[in-house]
């Protein structure tokens, strides 16, 4: 196992603004750049089949742009390139975030006939008031054609979760300028605005959430991530969600391998469930937070009728709806119960609370096997920041692991972290050295527990003073009041202590297979062995391959 730094990295930040990176509320908004000029954009629609219009909002301080598109995949290909497009200055609402920002278009192309389908990175170039270039990037996505699609993987890129963090204009799901104090996250986000700075692209080797350093005792939780984000102007979410943190590592790990790969939004599952016929594998990655009852109802019937869902992601966690033909999402989160309206009328099985609410009646165990509620933090912060790193593996006889010579407690993808951010588990026993769901865990029949490993949910130390923690206990008495009615200290006991786990079962005619990890896709970035071999188990084995 690869030897751990001792010391944090500096990006030149002073103890202030390392504290105001983490516990601050910073945000990209139009004019933030001042006398340097800027250039925005945003596209009408997540995703575009070949021969449609993509129409782009462009908000820029320069007369006119460039553009550039390129198929991000295993092969970056340049696809379309045009100069001299003009621009003006366009007025943006000050809550924009959950309205939108109503630019006028600026430019429309038509996606190619020939274009594969993927994901399409736009980059925008401008020159600035100060004659240096100014650029913004942008990511749309061209889904499949119909027809029969053996052989071929369907990756679903988690827009939905995207789209909740997505810090441009002030408010995400998370924090906010809404409200009467201007202070609080916003339940409605719409998709009419840019991308924020780190979604699209990233630089090489930038952190990701789970600690790269063997933290001292005693050390209060320092967040890496966060700090690069605030040094380098780039959005205090980008290791949380988006195409370049996330998605695009499988995918293009998928087609460097061999592997022929379409892609889709969440948006597609939603609308158009019908995309999952013809595959005989679909797979989820990454942070794969928020989802609607329609995106399941889809994967749900492909899996009956003999689909194979392959999850590599975590933190199933949110249910949400979208509204305005899906150019605005719903998700009031923490304040459901007091302020979604279905809670006062409507169905209350589509409320915008965690899937695992008593009143909703749908964990997410039942669609994926495992619940988000029963996994949470691991390896980042002060959740198990010294945690394994690795899957701790309890069935190395299991197909997923041949090939990897792994043995029972040895750990998959300690040395590439795979273990970490945001897990999902199960209630579970032990018995003869083997887990097991419990009766009351909700997992499907016949669930096989491959793998699991430590989380938590509160960030908790005899050491460590609560004013150091980032974390701390707000969202294990969240899910005590959700699952037990009370947030109170004896129900928070009974949800703290988490775990994270891969497992596998059968559904009707058709498979599931999850490694319920956000960071999955680490162990492909860094090109781990055993991590790939597990991977390539899995897509030859749902595409008859094996």
């Amino acid at each position: 196992m690869a030897k751990l730094p001792t010391e944090f990295p500096d990006f030149g930040l002073t103890l202030h603004q390392r504290r105001q990176a983490v516990r601050g509320h910073y945000w990209e908004w139009p004019g933030m750049d001042g006398e340097h000029g800027e250039i925005w954009c945003y596209s009408d629609r997540f995703s575009y089949r070949r021969g449609e219009t993509v129409t782009l909002h462009v908000s820029s301080t320069a007369s006119s742009f460039s553009i550039a598109i390129v198929r991000d995949g295993g092969i970056e290909t340049k696809m379309f390139e045009k100069a001299g497009i003009a621009a003006r200055w366009q007025d943006t609402p000050d809550q924009c975030s959950v309205l939108g920002c109503g630019w006028d278009a600026s430019f429309e192309f038509r996606v190619g006939d020939d274009w594969p389908s993927g994901a399409y990175r736009v980059t925008l170039t401008a020159d600035g008031r100060d004659g240096k270039p100014v650029r913004c990037h942008h990511l749309f996505i061209v889904t499949p054609q119909p027809g029969k699609k053996r052989g071929r993987v369907l990756q679903v890129a988690a827009t939905g979760t995207w789209l909740a963090y997505n810090t441009w204009g002030g408010s995400n799901h998370y924090e906010g300028i809404t409200g009467p104090n201007r202070d609080q996250y916003a339940p409605m986000v719409s998709t009419q605005r840019p991308w924020c700075r780190g979604f699209t692209v990233l630089p090489k080797e930038v952190p990701r959430v789970p600690l790269e350093v063997a933290v001292p005792p005693k050390t209060a939780p320092r967040y890496p991530h966060m700090e690069w984000a605030f040094a380098t102007s780039h959005s205090k979410k980008y290791a949380s969600s988006g195409w370049a943190s996330y998605d695009s590592h499988f995918f293009r790990f998928a087609e460097c391998a061999g592997y022929a790969v379409d892609l889709a939004s969440q948006h597609e599952l939603h609308f158009s469930p019908e995309i999952l016929d013809g595959y005989d594998c679909v797979v989820f990655v990454g942070h794969d937070e928020y989802w609607t009852w329609e995106m399941r109802n889809a994967v749900d019937a492909y899996v009956e009728r003999g689909g194979h869902a392959a999850r590599f992601a975590g933190n199933f966690m949110w249910q949400t709806r979208l509204e305005d033909e899906g150019r605005r999402q719903v998700c009031y989160k923490y304040r459901a119960r007091a302020e979604d309206p279905v809670y006062r009328g409507g169905d209350v099985t589509r409320a915008t609370n965690s899937w695992e609410a008593p009143e909703i009646g749908r964990p997410g165990a039942t669609t994926f096997g495992l619940n988000a509620t029963r996994g949470i933090y691991a390896g980042w912060g002060g959740c198990a920041p010294r945690g394994v790193r690795g899957f701790p593996v309890y069935r190395p006889e299991h197909w997923a692991f041949a090939g990897t010579g792994i043995y029972y407690g040895d750990l998959l993808g300690a040395d590439s972290h795979v273990y970490g951010y945001e897990v999902d588990g199960l209630d579970h026993e032990i018995r003869g050295g083997l887990p097991y769901p419990t009766p009351d865990s909700g997992a499907p029949d016949g669930l096989e527990i491959l793998a699991v490993g430590m989380a938590a949910q509160v960030e908790e130390s005899a050491d460590i003073a609560f004013e150091h923690q980032f974390l701390g206990d707000e969202d294990g008495r969240f899910t005590a009041e959700t699952l037990f009615g009370e947030a109170n200290d004896a129900n928070l006991d009974k949800v703290k202590r988490g775990n994270g786990m891969i497992v596998s079962f059968r559904r009707g005619k058709g498979e599931v297979f999850h490694a319920g990890s956000c960071e999955w896709v680490a162990g492909l970035l860094r090109q781990d062995a055993m991590v790939e071999r597990v991977t390539r188990n899995v897509l030859d084995r749902y595409l008859g391959k094996s």
